[in-house]
């Protein structure tokens, strides 16, 4: 699991959130509480003070004990604080905190002759139980917090696990799988929102990106049926047209239509070709083949200068017309666009085709080959079919087709299977 995965990072939030919201309550109510006390102590002082200005008065002392102490001093006898608070008005309180642990509420009240009646009442047990409130608040956030996260992870993984299913799906598609889909089956009068947890943006993403499958699986179709039916119906009339050229007399006008009429010729049977692998009617016919005979004779077929480098004499169990029509088109694909010389270096269950030219461009390698698409000019010119068909065909005997530039020129490597699937 990812650090950064959604889930923690949900559960990250929810922490903060609970630690900001315990921390405000805890100031709040230590506050409040501590005002509290602070005003019941001076209460209590004020009132004990008043009593002994009265008592002294009437020439009585007070009855009874008392946990605070009260008497009758001189001004100068107080501490600077209350003094100070005295000589601005009376009665006066002041909090001693002076030991923590041990805190006094003092109050004052002038009387006759310039005396002062005082009362010292000690409040450490109110703060003994403040400070016991605050504990007991850590401890109620803490539990909180190990109660909350757990629950919070738990129900952030459903919506987890649905962004980690449209994320899947999303790679499926962008590797060619158009036929995935984030809903288990089709959307069925709104059900597929609430199969998905219902109308949140979730959903809302999971719509989006299989709407997308759909449109581009619409358009795909819609241009592999119509390079199939292009393909067909050129074929009819090309084959009348080859018969007719077949008839012109000899010269060099001759010549040139022949040519372009092979080229013609050529790019129908591409395109069928195309079709064909698009519609996933091709079939691989599997033998025992020598790959280093089979690449001189590719080469030979095309005929194209090719040098063949074999280490041993490796033998692949494939389809032999199949990797012929690869061979065949890699190495033409090498001569027209790259430059010369070109190799074919062969060995165990690995064929490369290398030539010494510009290399392939980078829109190539990076999206693969698209037909009628050649990439950068300083490749040469053509239909783009040929790389595409090489593909094709690869798949289809279950071999593996990457492109990749050298520092000297472009370099093809097609790896076969060595455990053929049926």
């Amino acid at each position: 699991m990812m650090v950064g995965s959604l889930r923690w990072k949900v559960a990250a939030l929810i922490t903060l959130a609970c630690c900001a919201v315990a921390a405000v309550v805890g100031v709040l109510v230590h506050r409040t509480t501590l005002e509290r006390t602070i005003r019941q102590g001076e209460d209590r002082a004020l009132e004990w003070a008043a009593m002994v200005a009265k008592e002294y008065r009437a020439g009585t002392p007070p009855e009874g004990p008392a946990p605070w102490t009260e008497s009758i001093k001189r001004p100068d006898e107080l501490p600077s604080p209350l003094r100070e608070r005295l000589a601005v008005e009376s009665p006066a309180t002041w909090y001693d905190d002076r030991r923590p642990d041990q805190p006094w509420m003092w109050a004052a009240q002038r009387v006759d002759g310039g005396l002062v009646a005082t009362s010292t009442m000690e409040v450490g047990s109110d703060m003994i139980r403040l400070r016991a409130l605050d504990r007991a608040m850590v401890r109620a956030a803490l539990t909180a917090l190990v109660v909350v996260v757990p629950i919070s992870v738990f129900l952030a993984e459903p919506a987890n696990r649905r962004l980690r299913r449209v994320a899947r799906t999303a790679r499926r598609i962008a590797n060619g799988d158009l036929d995935a889909r984030v809903a288990p089956a089709p959307p069925r009068r709104g059900g597929s929102l609430a199969r998905w947890g219902g109308r949140d943006e979730i959903a809302d993403i999971s719509a989006a990106v299989d709407s997308m499958a759909a449109s581009l699986q619409h358009r795909l179709l819609a241009e592999q049926r119509f390079t199939a039916d292009v393909a067909h119906d050129l074929r009819t009339p090309l084959m009348g047209l080859v018969a007719v050229v077949e008839l012109l007399e000899e010269g060099e006008t001759t010549d040139l239509v022949r040519g372009q009429v092979r080229v013609l010729r050529s790019l129908v049977e591409d395109l069928l070709e195309v079709s064909r692998l698009d519609a996933g009617a091709e079939v691989a016919e599997r033998v025992r083949v020598p790959l280093a005979e089979l690449a001189e004779e590719s080469a030979a077929r095309v005929g194209v200068e090719v040098r063949v480098l074999a280490s041993g004499n490796p033998v692949a169990e494939t389809d032999p017309r199949r990797l012929d029509r690869i061979l065949a088109n890699l190495v033409l694909n090498a001569h027209r666009h790259g430059a010369p010389p070109v190799e074919i270096t062969v060995r165990d269950h690995v064929i490369e085709v290398r030539d010494r030219g510009p290399g392939f461009p980078p829109e190539l390698l990076a999206d693969g080959p698209k037909r009628f698409r050649t990439g950068a000019a300083e490749r040469g010119r053509g239909h783009g079919l040929g790389l595409t068909i090489a593909l094709g065909q690869a798949h289809v005997i279950g071999a593996d087709l990457t492109l990749a530039n050298a520092p000297d020129g472009a370099v093809a490597a097609l790896r076969l299977p060595r455990q053929p699937s049926g």
